[in-house]
């Protein structure tokens, strides 16, 4: 097992022997990892809209690191990449709200900055209103179509904040939404206990907790807002430009939402 700051890249899954193996493409996944493998069917009936933070005219808070910028929206569009794709790994029907189909999973510190993005094909307004209305009827409409009984919308973003606040990954969901609670709850527990076993000397500091955000309430399946760090914290810049760190949150989460499926 290879020791990362921060978080640990884990080993890949098992696959059972009585699991028949597909194969998929994703072509926002980048030429090197559109072909992907299901490697299970933990989440077969699943359906999951996943939505990373700003993009297009806004690239969300703005770090800097070793004197260059870090943008918001292209930290979590990777995340957001390799989190879909560890479900699509195991099985479910993934929707990628924003996208951009130039820049795919992307490797190295420094992932360049552009206004590319779009939401599923159309450019994104400017006014923040307008901006968070367009993502949240894309959710709503494909929410509509979809015959899954097992809906979430994940909301990714990454928080500033004074530069010496240093954050674990922490989460909200929206006031009164049971089903929100219980994955974002999860969602906790699994990333403790994650960093109990790989760091024990760490400790994890992430919460949950309610707020009434525009996309939480304007949004018809149960969701969660997770935001990964302080992108101005020189520790937790560690959990963006760190490539095996991207790739291990994403898989911390994908377990996370594997358990709180099981409990449907």
């Amino acid at each position: 097992m290879k020791k990362i700051i921060g978080l640990l890249l884990l080993v890949v899954f098992p696959v059972s022997v009585v699991f028949a193996q597909k194969k998929g493409k994703e072509p926002l996944f980048g030429s090197k990892h559109e072909s992907y493998q299901v490697i299970s069917n933990e989440l077969k009936g699943a359906c999951f809209y996943l939505v990373s933070g700003h993009g297009g005219p806004d690239p969300g808070a703005i770090g800097i690191y070793q004197g260059r910028q870090l943008h918001e929206d292209e930290y979590a569009y990777d995340i957001v990449l390799r989190l879909g794709r560890e479900l699509m790994m195991r099985g479910a029907v993934v929707h990628f709200i924003i996208q951009d189909k130039k820049d795919g999973i992307r490797s190295g510190h420094y992932l360049a900055n552009s206004k590319r993005e779009t939401c599923m094909g159309k450019k994104i307004p400017l006014d923040q209103v307008q901006r968070l209305k367009q993502r949240c009827e894309w959710v709503d409409k494909l929410y509509k179509k979809d015959k899954s009984t097992y809906k979430r919308a994940i909301f990714v973003h990454v928080d500033s904040r004074s530069q010496s606040k240093q954050t674990d990954v922490y989460f909200y969901h929206a006031p009164g939404s049971k089903n929100g609670k219980r994955l974002a709850d999860g969602l906790r527990s699994t990333l403790a206990a994650k960093y109990k076993k790989h760091q024990p000397n760490r400790g994890f500091s992430g919460t949950v907790s309610e707020r009434n955000l525009y996309v939480l309430r304007n949004t018809l399946p149960a969701a969660v807002f997770l935001e990964l760090g302080n992108i101005r914290n020189r520790r937790d810049q560690q959990r963006l430009v760190l490539e095996n760190n991207r790739q291990a949150l994403a898989r911390w989460i994908a377990d996370g939402i594997v358990a709180d499926y099981k409990k449907k």
